[in-house]
């Protein structure tokens, strides 16, 4: 490996990792699929996806035969549904992590960062933390059955970074509050009416579109590309300070018993009930 990045020679050695357990990773003529790998629990995120996440994107940010990322989930049923809250509910937090921190904010980070296109092929359900994400992404292509939403408030949790303030950039600030105030899910259409996706396909056509726009981008100037991402972030970049600020209160919030009551509600499959906290 160099400083300007892992060459085809050396490509095979330095991305095998044999412990990836919530993630797939796979480069397909410059496009590096990243496929959260939990189905079972509807693609959510615990603290090793994470850590893993945070691998592949930094993988695919130093390997120069990859020009575009792909960023989806496993199945048919979900593309993410946020942090997972059965571990959540298990544990009291997302799990171990290799650092010891639940690093989500330096995967934001890595996703607006890497230097190259990222498309999220949204293939189901969307929601809270995972629909975050694939609000950060560049472009987002999305199954017709897909659905999009937050969930938050529902479950004692919030973003207040990217996830709010970036997305009334995406929406504009009406449709924003509305995500997040009522925690409805949108379908794909109406996402793509609202801007929140580029296109819409049937889902048996989601990989091939995918394809199709990530070999129009691999044809143009990858330096272009990259000053173009740059240049399109800087525009939101202070949103970074406000999440750092939301994190920070997030992490008081969460060992509330007004967050617990959210945690708990999920879980038992019932709706919570917040009055005594208004």
């Amino acid at each position: 490996m160099t400083a300007s990045g892992v060459t085809a020679g050396d490509k095979e050695n330095f991305l095998q990792r044999e412990d990836l357990t919530d993630v797939l990773y796979e480069i397909d003529n410059g496009l590096a699929w990243i496929t959260i790998n939990r189905p079972k629990r509807y693609n959510a995120f615990r603290g090793r996806t994470v850590d893993e996440l945070i691998w592949c994107f930094k993988n695919a940010w130093a390997d120069t035969t990859v020009g575009v990322v792909a960023l989806t989930g496993a199945g048919e049923k979900a593309f993410c549904a946020g942090g997972d809250q059965k571990q959540r509910q298990e544990t009291g937090d997302y799990g171990p992590t290799e650092s010891g921190l639940f690093e989500v904010e330096t995967l934001h980070r890595l996703i607006r960062d890497i230097p190259k296109p990222v498309i999220a092929a949204v293939n189901g359900v969307a929601v809270g933390g995972g629909h975050v994400i694939h609000v950060i992404c560049d472009l987002t292509i999305a199954a017709d059955t897909a659905r999009f939403g937050q969930a938050g408030p529902r479950v004692g949790s919030f973003d207040a970074g990217f996830g709010s303030a970036y997305l009334a950039r995406v929406v504009g600030e009406k449709r924003a509050r509305e995500i997040w105030y009522l925690c409805d899910q949108y379908d794909a259409e109406t996402a793509y009416q609202w801007g929140l996706v580029n296109k819409v396909v049937p889902f048996a056509d989601l990989k091939q579109e995918v394809r199709i726009w990530a070999d129009k981008m691999l044809a143009k100037s990858p330096t272009a590309l990259k000053v173009l991402k740059h240049s399109f972030n800087a525009d939101s970049e202070s949103v970074a300070g406000l999440g750092a600020v939301a994190f920070d209160a997030l992490d008081l919030f969460v060992t509330s018993p007004e967050a617990q009551e959210g945690v708990n509600a999920f879980n038992e499959k019932r709706d919570p009930d917040f009055s005594p906290y208004r």
